[in-house]
């Protein structure tokens, strides 16, 4: 039976929604920064080979791709309590992961091998596994805030615009901040001591809004869905808990709407990937860009990307969700068109690297609507599934969705670490041989394009409309 707390919440006012989406930025920068400076940081200034850095993030994946779904079934079938069943999990992923960030930003490049490479290693793995705590949880809350459709697309492109701000914050302000050249490291992207400031910068960032956004909705613990199921820690040991997990997981992937956003958000991510873990490769030796210069291409992308969110919310009410993402994912595969001709054409870049802005603004806007709809049909996904079983699984839905987006960053570094030793790359050179550099462009235009292409193939499967979901919840209301 629905709960009737749960269908009162439809509109959200809008200082609890910021409070909410606020905790996307402290998560947020911190995920971007490891996704933007990882490979680099390990390979060009701890001078870790591509090789281990692949298997670091390769290991890091593995255990990773368990700790979503995990996540989101135990905070499904927390206890209330006084902390709520999501967020005793959003006070602890707050306040390990940014003890544990600080600390994979401050190996000293002068360790040897080994002891780098561990370090890198535990880092990498511990910092994805408490903002799993955090984000999935965090995810999922947000979901039960509104049974609206609209207001669920609203609630989510709030989220979103703190998330891109995150990633704005992250990778172009960071690299202007943090990065500046000087005597000693002329390319300031090269300086160890730029990383330990941008690591303690980035984890009282986590700190500061993890716990925001803690503060604000805790109000809104008794009023959130709660599912009539035994607790995780009732007894069921972990071989039940494991089999339990399992069934819903198959369950979910059954639901073929959800199956069709879970892939499209996968191969979408992928391109938003690629950029994030090998942009600094390409901005910095395909195109010879200063840190400045960086920061304006990635500055502008991120910024049409935040302030496109009032345009999907419009569009995806006018057009519907599914037509919205399709125009989204069309308006990116032709910024990946602008950037392979930047790349076929790179003479004309490196003389005015202001010929990459008109890319910058078309990615930008077309991405912008890829971080908020999928989240919003993923609710209503949830709302069949209550129709057709009496219980909503926020945790283990969403905690499939953030697998997704985790799965497609860090396979995106796995594959950059072992690419930059094929076609190779030496971080001891400061400027790489023409092959090289073209290679990388290449790879980070025409890969984007593709990943899009799959995008676009499964996000056409999505079967979801305002009317059909209006039907739904009708029908949970009289049952």
């Amino acid at each position: 039976m629905a709960d009737k707390a749960f269908e009162s919440l439809k509109d959200i006012p809008l200082p609890d929604k910021l409070g909410y989406g606020a905790g996307n930025l402290g998560s947020g920068i911190v995920f971007q920064a490891l996704n933007t400076y990882i490979v680099f940081y390990a390979t060009a200034v701890l001078n870790i080979p591509g090789l281990l850095v692949g298997l670091a993030v390769g290991i890091s994946i593995i255990l990773d791709g368990f700790s979503d779904p995990v996540m989101g079934y135990i905070s499904d079938r927390t206890r209330p309590g006084l902390l709520g069943r999501r967020h005793i999990y959003l006070l602890v992923g707050t306040l390990f992961t940014a003890v544990i960030n600080t600390s994979l930003w401050g190996i000293s490049p002068e360790l040897p091998l080994n002891i780098k490479f561990l370090w890198l290693l535990a880092g990498v793995v511990l910092v994805k596994t408490f903002l799993t705590i955090f984000s999935t949880p965090y995810m999922a809350m947000g979901a039960e805030l509104s049974c609206d459709y609209n207001e669920r697309t609203s609630i989510q492109a709030i989220r979103s615009i703190f998330f891109i701000m995150g990633v704005f914050l992250a990778s172009a302000v960071g690299l202007h901040l943090f990065f500046g050249p000087t005597p000693e490291y002329p390319l300031g992207q090269l300086n160890p001591e730029s990383y330990r400031r941008m690591g303690l910068a980035s984890s009282a960032a986590m700190l500061f809004f993890g716990l925001l956004t803690f503060y604000v909705t805790y109000k809104y613990i008794p009023r959130l869905h709660q599912n009539e199921e035994e607790s995780i820690f009732g007894g069921a040991g972990i071989i039940g808990v494991l089999r339990g997990l399992m069934e819903e997981l198959i369950s979910a992937l059954k639901n073929y709407d959800y199956r069709a956003v879970v892939l499209g958000y996968l191969f979408t991510n992928l391109t938003v990937a690629f950029f994030a873990a090998l942009g600094l490769h390409v901005f910095t030796f395909t195109f010879r860009m200063t840190n400045t210069e960086i920061a304006v291409v990635v500055g502008l992308q991120f910024i049409f990307s935040m302030l496109s969110q009032p345009f999907w919310v419009g569009i995806s009410a006018r057009m519907d969700k599914k037509p919205a993402a399709l125009m989204g994912l069309m308006l990116s595969f032709l910024a990946g068109l602008l950037l392979l001709a930047a790349v076929i054409f790179r003479g004309y870049v490196l003389r005015d690297y202001r010929l990459l802005i008109p890319y910058a603004l078309l990615a930008g806007f077309g991405t912008g609507g890829l971080f908020t709809l999928p989240a919003s049909m993923v609710a209503d996904v949830i709302d069949v599934e209550e129709m057709r079983k009496g219980i909503r699984l926020e945790g283990v839905y969403y905690g499939g969705l953030t697998f997704a987006y985790k799965t497609s960053q860090s396979l995106a570094i796995l594959l950059l670490g072992v690419f930059l030793d094929l076609i190779g790359f030496d971080a001891a050179r400061e400027y790489q041989p023409d092959i090289t550099v073209i290679l990388l462009g290449l790879m980070l235009a025409l890969g984007g394009m593709c990943f899009i292409v799959l995008a676009f193939i499964s996000y056409r499967n999505y079967d979801l409309d305002r009317q059909k979901i209006s039907r739904v919840q009708d029908k949970i209301e009289r049952r």
